[in-house]
Formats: C-alpha cells, sequence, structure tokens
C-alpha cells in the first residue's frame, strides 16, 4: 500500500477542504456553529467584511450546503439570517480535525530547523 493510499500516513493538510478553509467561510462557519442563527449584519461587523464580500462567502457556502441562508423582516426593516446545517457542521467538524492532526504533527516534530 503506498503511503498516500493510507488516510491514516496522508499529510494532514490533503484533508483541508478549500471551501471550509478560506479565512472568511472558515469564519462564518465557525460564528454560526455558535449560534442557531447568525444575522448578516453580525457576520459582517465580526469579520470586517463589505456586504458584497460577505454576500460572495455566503453564495459559495450555501451552494454547497454547508449554510442555510433565510430573509425576513424585523419589524419593518429587512434581515438575513444563516444557519449551519448539518452538512456544514460535519465539514466543521473534519477541518478541525484536520488543523489538530497538522499542530500534533508540527508538535511532534519539534522545533523548525534553524
Amino acid at each position: 500500500m503506498n503511503v498516500a493510499d493510507d488516510p491514516e500516513e496522508q499529510h494532514p493538510t490533503l484533508a483541508l477542504d478549500d471551501t471550509v478553509h478560506q479565512r472568511v467561510r472558515l469564519g462564518i462557519l465557525a460564528i454560526a456553529r455558535e449560534a442557531e442563527s447568525v444575522d448578516f449584519a453580525f457576520l459582517k461587523q465580526e469579520l470586517g467584511l463589505t456586504d458584497g464580500n460577505l454576500s460572495r462567502h455566503l453564495k459559495v457556502l450555501e451552494d454547497s450546503g454547508l449554510v442555510a441562508v433565510n430573509k425576513g423582516y424585523a419589524g419593518r426593516r429587512p434581515r438575513t439570517w444563516v444557519a449551519l446545517t448539518a452538512a456544514g457542521a460535519e465539514a466543521l467538524a473534519r477541518e478541525l480535525r484536520a488543523l489538530r492532526a497538522l499542530v500534533h504533527r508540527l508538535d511532534a516534530a519539534g522545533p523548525p530547523p534553524a
């Protein structure tokens, strides 16, 4: 068996998901995991994004089935709410496992060569 064929022997970075790992999308998923649903304006503020930038990242996550985006009103004000889907929760969990494995591997390797 080739090392590349054994998931236990693969480099942890191979388990990182490009859709999830991107900084903004990882932030969206992490914040959404902390609440039942999160307001668009809150995400925008917390992540320091423009409306357009946040919308684009939400579209990628929604198209991937990782978040559900619901539009409604709070009084007369339109609001957009984002919620993590079951697939999104699992994708985030996989990403965190891969990151933990990477950190563990680097810690086990000791300090970098001088």
